[in-house]
């Protein structure tokens, strides 16, 4: 399957009762979260500490089997003006990585400001800096994911 924008996306039939699964990815970890089963609400779900793809990617495969995953929403980093630099390419590359294990569809998401949202708001909360670490690439996939959500239930209702 190709990686597609929303409205490509927002046409694909999908099993009802699935879920939607969102990745933050960086070098060193990957955020996930996980929507419900009406693919209305996102909810932080792990960090997955990345060492080598085909462990990374049987991780993902365990995943996306125990949570009936029908769909991969992946923050895509863009520079503040829209213009795609290296880490885009990365986050490319990471797809089309997946894309070897895995067939289904993915839609990549503007993720500008994400981490530094969801920081914000520990900070706010008044958490710690070692307990932000711990979850800060996961709440930042949930902010990705919720974000996408919002916008899917919007296009994929009118339809």
């Amino acid at each position: 399957m190709p990686i597609m924008n929303l409205d490509i996306f927002c046409q694909q039939a999908f099993e009802k009762g699935g879920r939607f699964l969102g990745f933050d990815v960086g070098e060193k970890s990957i955020g996930l979260a996980l929507s419900d089963t009406k693919c209305m609400i996102a909810t932080p779900f792990q960090v997955m500490h990345r060492t080598q793809w085909t462990k990374d990617a049987a991780s993902l495969l365990k995943v996306i089997k125990e949570h009936h995953i029908v769909g991969i929403v992946i923050g895509f980093p863009l520079n503040m003006n829209g213009s795609e630099g290296p880490r885009c390419q990365s986050t490319r590359q990471f797809c089309a990585n997946l894309l070897h294990f895995i067939d289904l569809p993915i839609c990549l998401w503007d993720e500008r400001l994400s981490t530094m949202a969801v920081t914000r708001t520990l900070l706010e909360a008044d958490m710690s800096r070692s307990k932000r670490g711990k979850v800060v690439d996961k709440m930042a996939a949930a902010y990705i994911l919720q974000g996408f959500l919002d916008a899917f239930g919007r296009l994929h209702n009118r339809k």
